[in-house]
């Protein structure tokens, strides 16, 4: 028998064999698969939250909204001001929003601090975040080339105090509702504030002043008379839709909840950066149905 001194023992060279080209190109499939099923979940997952906060932005508004209420006697907020000051029109300072949004570099636009912060609604819920969806992807740039986000998503039901108090003249014969005791006290009987929206998400190159108007064309106005679906239109304000094809709603009981739509005219492609204000002819629109359903009564 033969034996191999140590010094002998520690010069062999020991062969190492590394991952030949097939079996890393394997493992790079199964990595590759293994995030293409990860990655829509983890997307869903993302959508799922962000609907989440959305829909408690939206309740802590509605009790902000309640509680400025039960603060004065009942007396609303009012949806938007009429376009003139508060020097002009006092009532103007009762406006829940005085915000113009756009697309300009104007502070109004990002800053929060410049109306937000001053309308009756912020010592109820100080927080600028709660005025918008996290999915709105919408940014203005100021003059010096910064980037911002904008400050609100959210728009009010126009027919909660319409423009400081008026309907502006387009109403068009239905309620303009001002006190808390018009929709606890509701003339329709199924028409209360379970079933009355409050706040909604806009579409980012819709959304504007503070109110959202639904056009009433076409809804059985006086009551007892027939619908006519094929005149159904959204005027200028079209609903948002981040989240999978729906939008966030909170109603006058302070309950929140999204609702999908169903008409492909309802979602149009999105401007990002600019603003698209045209009255839109959408006959026999199931969403628009919904809507007009969901906001005022005739008078």
């Amino acid at each position: 028998m033969k034996y191999t001194l140590p010094s002998e023992r520690s010069s062999r060279t020991v062969a190492v064999h590394g991952f030949t080209l097939v079996e890393l190109l394997v493992v790079i499939a199964i990595i590759a698969i293994l995030a293409g099923m990860l990655l829509p979940a983890l997307a869903h997952a993302k959508m799922k939250a962000q609907g989440m906060q959305c829909l408690s932005n939206h309740r802590q508004l509605a009790f902000a909204w309640r509680m400025y209420n039960d603060d004065n006697n009942g007396n609303f907020v009012v949806a938007s001001d009429d376009g003139r000051s508060i020097a002009a029109n006092a009532t103007n300072g009762w406006s829940w929003s005085l915000t113009h949004l756009d697309f300009t570099g104007a502070s109004y636009n990002y800053d929060y601090t410049v109306d937000i912060a001053q309308r009756p609604l912020w010592p109820y819920g100080k927080s600028a975040g709660i005025y918008k969806c996290p999915s709105d992807r919408s940014t203005v740039k100021d003059d010096t080339g910064l980037i911002h986000p904008r400050v609100r998503t959210i728009s009010m039901n126009f027919f909660l105090g319409g423009f400081a108090g008026s309907d502006g003249g387009i109403g068009g014969g239905f309620q303009l509702y001002t006190k808390q005791s018009q929709v606890d006290d509701s003339k329709a009987g199924t028409f209360g504030p379970s079933k009355l929206w409050l706040f909604l998400d806009e579409r980012e190159d819709r959304i504007n002043w503070g109110n959202y108007f639904v056009d009433m064309t076409g809804f059985n106005n006086p009551p007892n008379t027939p619908s006519n679906p094929a005149v159904f239109q959204f005027n200028e304000d079209v609903p948002g839709f981040y989240h999978n094809r729906a939008a966030g709603f909170s109603f006058a009981d302070g309950h929140s909840e999204t609702h999908k739509w169903q008409d492909g005219r309802t979602t149009p492609i999105i401007n990002y950066q600019s603003e698209n204000l045209t009255v839109i002819a959408s006959p026999r629109n199931v969403d628009i149905a919904w809507l007009q359903d969901h906001t005022t009564r005739p008078k």
